[in-house]
C-alpha cells in the first residue's frame, strides 16, 4: 500500500466518532489504539464519556470493535476482558502484523476497516500502509518530555491534514 504520514481523517477525540460517520465511510471494523487514545498511559480507568462510548459502539450490530495495541503489558487485555472487547496486543505498528491479524480475525477487508490512534508514526502510518482508513485523534495526555517531543514532530503532518477534520 502507500507510505503516507497524513491521516485520512482528524478528530479531537475518539468519542467524537459516530456510528453514522463510520457507516457513511463503509467502515465495518474499527480498530482502536489504547494508550492516549482510550485512556492516558498512566491509568486504565476511562472517563465516563469514554466508557459510555465504548459500551455503545461495542453493542452495534454492524460495526465491530477491536483494540490493536503495541503494548506488551497485561493491562490492555485485562481492560478488554472487563468490557468484553476483542484485543490484539504486540501489534508492532506501524508494521502490518497486528493490523492484518485483526482483519483476518474478523474476516473484513482493509477497505472496510479503520484504525484510530493518537500517533502518526505508528497508528496513521500503519493504517495507511495496510490500506486501512486512518483516523488521528488528539492524544489524551502528553505527560512527559518524549510524548511532547513526538507531538512537535507530528505537527507538520497534522497541519497538512487540517482540512480533513470531521
Amino acid at each position: 500500500m502507500s507510505f503516507s504520514l497524513l491521516p485520512r481523517y482528524l478528530t479531537p477525540g475518539l468519542t467524537d466518532l459516530t456510528p453514522e460517520f463510520l457507516e457513511e465511510q463503509g467502515i465495518r471494523l474499527l480498530m482502536l489504539d489504547f494508550d492516549n487514545t482510550i485512556v492516558p498511559y498512566t491509568t486504565t480507568v476511562p472517563t465516563e464519556e469514554m466508557e459510555r462510548w465504548l459500551r455503545e459502539m461495542n453493542n452495534l450490530p454492524d460495526i465491530r470493535l477491536c483494540i490493536v495495541s503495541n503494548s506488551h503489558n497485561d493491562r490492555v487485555p485485562k481492560f478488554c476482558r472487563e468490557r468484553n472487547m476483542a484485543v490484539i496486543t504486540h501489534a508492532k505498528k506501524p508494521f502490518s502484523k497486528g493490523i492484518n491479524e485483526c482483519l483476518e480475525k474478523f474476516g473484513i477487508p482493509a477497505a472496510e476497516a479503520a484504525l484510530v490512534g493518537d500517533q502518526i508514526y505508528t497508528d496513521t502510518l500503519g493504517a495507511n500502509g495496510t490500506g486501512v482508513t486512518s483516523i488521528l485523534v488528539e492524544a489524551i495526555d502528553n505527560h512527559n518530555f518524549w510524548l511532547k517531543a513526538r507531538h512537535v514532530l507530528e505537527l507538520p503532518f497534522i497541519f497538512a491534514a487540517r482540512k480533513r477534520r470531521i
